[in-house]
């Protein structure tokens, strides 16, 4: 068995864990940093980048918004049923977590939105492609995990950790398997656990949630989120608290059909299984709502019909709702794509050339989606939703001009948030509500800051707690430090 002995060692290397390290760096302490996966990153290697607020950025945008304003929206969001100290110590950090990157060599876009009503929050990371989407954030895991190691760290990759080491109420350390099999013990007096969540975990999911993974339940696949560091702090008798998901809404493969994924989520008619409405579909844009009522009609699915007559004015007027992630462009580049499902049998997408024929491939009653359809129509022609006030702007007849377009749009994540409960220092509790001494978490697997919904309004949220917690509990692990050697 191998040997180690560090200050800090920081259990994953995404977005938390390196901000972690970097921070204990910059304090003067060294950390071993132990990544199961054959790179750093995690799920910032699919992602855009952080929540800031009264950034610089912001200001120079004409756009900004406060942190008071901030904290008010996301507590009356949540119903004041998360930790507002905890929320108040991230949003405080957030403009100064900002400039610390920047400092570091990070470059950013500018402040976004990521739809009408949200507010201008998420500072993407200038991309190298020049293409604001997913994986812009890549230089920003490059930055940080070069810091890392310059400022003292070691990074052992394909090593996962399997236990923490407690001696004496405290946690001092953690076991490790390198990737030729050698068991490793590593000392230290402070561990950061930042392994971020259980996304890709079957059991767990359905164990917290009743999700059929790949069934009913489309998350990301972020490798290596299989709960590992929640179970090892479980396991210690660190408290379970707020496990949830990061809830949106998504065809399945999403990410291989990108193109209809666009297309196909506008605010055209919403249907559940049963042939029925069920939610004012101009809400679409913000994809937790959406999220949220999918994920209680039947099979935790949805469809969502056009028509060829109504991608026709969609791309002569451009979409109803726009976003940040899914480009206008889409709607001129999709053609190949339709066909390409087609021929491929994706059961994502269904094409039909009437009502009935739709019907068979969607399995529902072809004379309820039929009556679905004409009351749907007739408020069209009125320009009044009698049923759920949907933006007459928004009221497109579904007349069957040339072909049914369907896209059917599971429940999905970013991935699992929460499982432990920590402190404005990122310090694990354990079952009695009382510190574990030498025991940090930061990232997806302590982020319970949103109760029952993911907080959409004010986006970068995830990656902006990530970031933001990881230099949190690296400033808390260094103070503990120095009281220790004191």
């Amino acid at each position: 068995m191998k040997t180690m002995e560090t200050d800090v060692i920081v259990v994953a290397a995404g977005p938390a864990g390196l901000a972690a390290a970097v921070t204990v760096g910059e304090a003067g302490l060294d950390s071993i940093v132990f990544e199961k996966a054959n790179t750093t990153g995690g799920a910032a290697n699919m992602g855009m980048g952080p929540l800031g607020l009264e950034t610089k950025i912001q200001k120079r945008q004409f756009d900004s918004i406060t942190k008071d304003e901030a904290y008010d929206i996301h507590m009356k969001y949540t119903h004041y049923q998360v930790d507002a100290d905890l929320v108040q110590t991230y949003f405080d950090k957030s403009s100064d977590t900002i400039e610390w990157l920047e400092d570091l060599g990070v470059e950013f876009a500018g402040a976004f939105r990521y739809f009408a009503e949200s507010a201008a929050t998420w500072h993407i990371v200038k991309p190298e492609n020049g293409v604001i989407g997913p994986r812009a954030a890549g230089p920003m895991v490059r930055i940080l995990t070069d810091k890392a190691k310059e400022l003292g760290s070691e990074i052992f990759l394909e090593t996962p950790v399997k236990e923490l080491i407690m001696e004496d109420g405290k946690c001092v350390g953690v076991k490790a398997v390198d990737k030729d099999g050698e068991e490793i013990e590593a000392r230290a007096k402070a561990v950061i656990v930042a392994t971020g969540g259980f996304g890709t975990n079957a059991e767990m999911l359905k164990e917290n949630f009743g999700y059929n993974l790949w069934e009913d339940f489309f998350p990301f696949n972020v490798p290596g989120t299989s709960g590992d560091g929640l179970n090892m702090m479980w396991n210690v008798g660190a408290m379970k608290y707020g496990a949830n998901v990061e809830k949106i809404y998504q065809l399945k493969d999403n990410m291989n059909y990108f193109l209809l994924d666009a297309v196909l989520r506008q605010p055209n008619l919403l249907i559940n299984q049963r042939g029925d409405r069920f939610m004012n579909e101009d809400r679409m844009g913000n994809t937790t709502f959406t999220g949220n009522a999918i994920d209680i009609q039947p099979g935790n699915y949805a469809y969502c019909i056009m028509d060829d007559g109504i991608l026709k004015y969609y791309k002569k007027n451009g979409p109803d709702i726009f976003d940040i992630v899914h480009p206008e462009e889409a709607f001129m580049q999709v053609e190949p794509e339709f066909e390409r499902a087609v021929e491929e049998g994706y059961d994502g997408y269904f094409e039909a050339e009437s009502i009935e024929e739709l019907a068979e491939k969607l399995g529902i009653d072809p004379e309820k989606l039929e009556e679905t359809i004409e009351d749907y129509n007739d408020m069209c022609d009125c320009g009044y939703d009698s049923q759920f006030n949907k933006n007459p702007k928004f009221l497109h007849p579904i007349t069957g001009k040339g072909k049914y377009r369907v896209g059917k749009f599971y429940v999905a994540a970013y991935g699992t948030i929460g499982g432990v409960r920590v402190n404005k220092y990122c310090e694990v509790f354990d079952n009695n509500e009382q510190i574990i001494p030498g025991l940090y978490s930061a990232g997806n697997d302590a982020n319970t800051l949103y109760g029952d919904s993911y907080n959409f309004t004010l986006p970068g949220n995830s990656m902006g707690w990530a970031v933001n917690s990881g230099r949190m509990a690296g400033e808390s692990a260094a103070d503990y430090i120095d009281e220790l050697d004191d």
